[in-house]
C-alpha cells in the first residue's frame, strides 16, 4: 500500500484531505510544521507529499533541498490560487503537479491514481538515453543532432510534471510525436492519449467534439455524446493547430484549463475533468495573437512550457539516420530489402526539405517503389536544382520545390517559373532573391515597409509567393513550409475580407493529413 504525507498548517484542511486520500487505498500521515514534516519523512518515506508552502516555521520550499526526497517521493504543491507563476514555480522546484484550494477532488484522485516514484521515471529516461547513443532514437523520435538532443532534454524534464505544453514547429516536423513522447514518459501513460486537429473539424461541430453534447441539444443530437475532455480524463489531450480554434471556443478552453470544469453543449451542469493539455501550432504564436487568431490570455496559459521543434534543414546530420529508419519500415512491410547508395544519401543531405520529416518519409517510400534493383540511387530523389524555364510544375514535381524564406512580388511570365528566391543573411527590409535559374532571369524582390503589421506582412508574403509560382498552390505551400490546408485557410480569409463569395474551394482530402510524422 502506498504512503502519503500531507503537510499543511491548517489542521482541519489537512485532516479532511487525509480522510479523502485514505479512501484511495493509501496510508496517510499529517504534519503541520516543517520540523514535523522532516520527522515524519525520516520515520517512513512517503510515496507522495502534498505540500503547502506557507508553514509556521518556514517555507515548504525548504524540503526541496533534500535530494533524497525528490528522488523517492512525488511532490505536489498546495496553493491558495491558480496562476501561471505558481505552475512555473512548481516545475522549477521539481514538483510533479500542484493543487488549488479548494481542492478539486477529481484532480486529486487523478494524481493519486498515477503516483510513480521519480527514481522510476528517471531510470526510464536513462534507458532512452542509452538507446539514443546505441540506436539513434529516443523513444519514437529519431535523431542524434544537437537540436534534437535539446528536445529530448525538454521532454524528459516536463514529462514528469502535469504542466501545459505548447509545441511549435513547421508542418511535418513531428509535433504530435513529441506530444505522444511527453505522454509516454509521464505518470498518465496508462490513461488515454487523444489527439484532435482543430483545423480539420467544422467550427460548428468543434464545441460538441471537444466538450460533448446532451441529447436534443441541437438538431440531429439524438443521443448524449462524450467529448474529448471526458474521454481523455486522467490522460493527455493533444490540440493540434490550436490557432484554428474559433475565438469563442478559446474562451471556454481557457476556463477548463483554469478551473478543470466544463459543460456539455445543451447542459447547465458543470463537470470536473483531470486532463493534461498539450497544444501545437505551425505558425508563430505571437503572430497568431497579433492577427487575432489566438487569444493572448490563452496563449500565456498554454505557453507554460514551450517546445520549439527545429525544421529538418537545421538538423541535416540526422537525415541518413532518418532515411535508414524509414527505409527499414518500408522493407519490413514489403518483404524486400533495399539500400541507399552513397550518392543517394548525399542527394538527400543536400536537399532543403520544405516538407520536413513528413516529406522525407514520403520521398523514401517513393524511391523504394521506383527502384528496380536492390539499391536505391539518386534518380528518383528530389533536388533543389531549378526546373527548366518553360516547364510548368506538376503536383508530383511540387514535392521537390526549393525552399523560400521570403517570397517575391515580381511578376514572372505566366508560363515561366524562375528559380525560387532565397533570403540574404543580413535580413534587409527589401529581401532580394538570388538568381538560381537561367541566365538573364531578373532577380525577384518583395519590399515591405517598416511599420507594416505582422498580419499584413504575412498576407503580402503568401500572395506574392502564390503569384511567383503562377498560382500553383501545392508548390506555394511547400516553399512556404506550411500545409496545403493552411494555405487554403489563409486564402479563404483574404477572400472573405474582400468578397465572401470569392472564397476558394476546400482542399482535397489528402491535404488535411495530420501532423503525425515520426522524427
Amino acid at each position: 500500500m502506498s504512503h502519503a504525507l500531507i503537510v499543511d498548517d491548517d489542521k482541519d484542511a489537512a485532516e479532511m484531505m487525509a480522510a479523502l486520500v485514505a479512501t484511495e487505498n493509501f496510508t496517510v500521515a499529517t504534519a503541520f510544521t516543517l520540523r514535523d514534516a522532516r520527522r515524519k519523512i525520516a520515520m517512513q518515506h512517503p510515496d507522495i507529499v502534498l505540500l503547502d508552502l506557507q508553514l509556521p516555521d518556514g517555507s515548504g520550499m525548504e524540503l526541496f533541498d533534500d535530494p533524497e526526497l525528490l528522488a523517492q517521493s512525488q511532490v505536489v504543491l498546495i496553493t491558495g490560487h491558480a496562476s501561471l507563476e505558481s505552475s512555473i514555480q512548481a516545475l522549477r522546484l521539481g514538483a510533479a503537479d500542484y493543487l488549488v484550494k479548494p481542492i478539486n477532488v477529481k484532480h486529486l484522485q487523478g494524481i493519486l491514481a498515477n503516483v510513480t516514484k521519480p527514481a522510476v521515471l528517471q531510470a526510464e529516461v536513462e534507458t532512452l538515453n542509452s538507446e539514443l547513443d546505441r540506436e539513434g532514437h529516443f523513444g519514437l523520435l529519431w535523431g542524434r543532432s544537437e537540436p534534437m538532443r535539446r528536445i529530448y532534454q525538454q521532454i524528459s524534464r516536463v514529462a514528469v510534471t502535469s504542466v501545459t505544453v505548447l509545441v511549435t514547429g513547421e508542418s511535418g516536423t513531428g509535433k504530435e510525436v513529441v506530444a505522444r513522447s511527453v505522454h509516454e514518459l509521464s505518470r498518465r501513460r496508462k490513461n488515454p492519449f487523444l489527439a484532435i486537429n482543430c483545423g480539420a473539424i467544422s467550427p460548428n461541430l468543434m464545441e460538441s467534439e471537444i466538450f460533448g453534447h446532451e441529447k436534443g441539444s441541437f438538431t440531429g443530437a439524438d443521443r448524449q455524446h462524450q467529448g474529448f475532455f471526458e474521454r481523455a480524463h486522467g490522460g493527455t489531450l493533444f490540440l493540434d493547430e490550436i490557432t484554428e480554434m474559433p475565438l469563442e471556443l478559446q474562451v471556454k478552453l481557457l476556463r477548463v484549463l483554469e478551473t478543470g470544469l466544463f459543460m456539455r453543449v445543451g447542459s447547465t451542469q458543470s463537470q470536473e475533468t483531470d486532463v493534461r493539455v498539450i497544444a501545437a501550432t505551425n505558425r508563430p504564436p505571437e503572430l497568431a495573437v497579433e492577427m487575432g487568431k489566438l487569444r493572448e490570455d490563452l496563449y500565456y496559459r498554454l505557453n507554460v512550457f514551450p517546445i520549439a521543434i527545429p525544421p529538418l534543414r537545421e538538423r541535416l546530420d540526422d537525415i541518413p539516420l532518418l532515411a535508414g529508419h524509414f527505409l527499414s519500415d518500408v522493407c519490413e512491410k514489403e518483404g524486400r530489402v533495399k539500400r541507399f547508395t552513397p550518392a543517394a544519401l548525399q542527394r538527400l543531405a543536400a536537399y532543403s526539405w520544405p516538407g520536413n520529416v513528413r516529406e522525407l518519409r514520403n520521398v523514401v517510400q517513393r524511391a523504394y517503389v521506383m527502384a528496380v534493383e536492390d539499391t536505391i540511387t539518386d534518380e528518383w530523389l528530389p533536388s533543389d536544382r531549378p526546373a527548366p524555364a518553360s516547364a510548368t510544375p506538376t503536383a508530383n514535381e511540387s514535392q521537390s520545390a526549393p525552399l523560400v524564406n521570403v517570397a517575391s512580388a515580381a511578376a514572372p511570365p505566366a508560363t515561366n517559373i524562375p528559380a525560387a528566391p532565397t533570403v540574404p543573411a543580413n535580413g534587409t527590409a527589401a529581401a532580394t532573391a538570388t538568381q538560381a535559374g537561367a541566365a538573364g532571369t531578373p532577380p525577384a524582390t518583395l519590399t515591405i515597409p517598416l511599420g507594416t503589421s505582422m498580419a499584413e506582412a504575412e498576407a503580402r508574403l503568401i500572395m506574392a509567393t502564390l503569384e511567383y509560382f503562377n498560382n500553383h498552390k501545392e508548390r506555394t505551400a511547400a516553399v512556404l513550409g506550411v500545409s496545403l490546408k493552411t494555405l487554403y485557410n489563409r486564402l479563404k480569409e483574404y477572400s472573405a475580407d474582400k468578397n465572401p463569395a470569392d472564397a476558394p474551394p476546400a482542399p482535397p482530402p489528402s491535404a488535411t493529413e495530420g501532423d503525425s510524422a515520426v522524427s
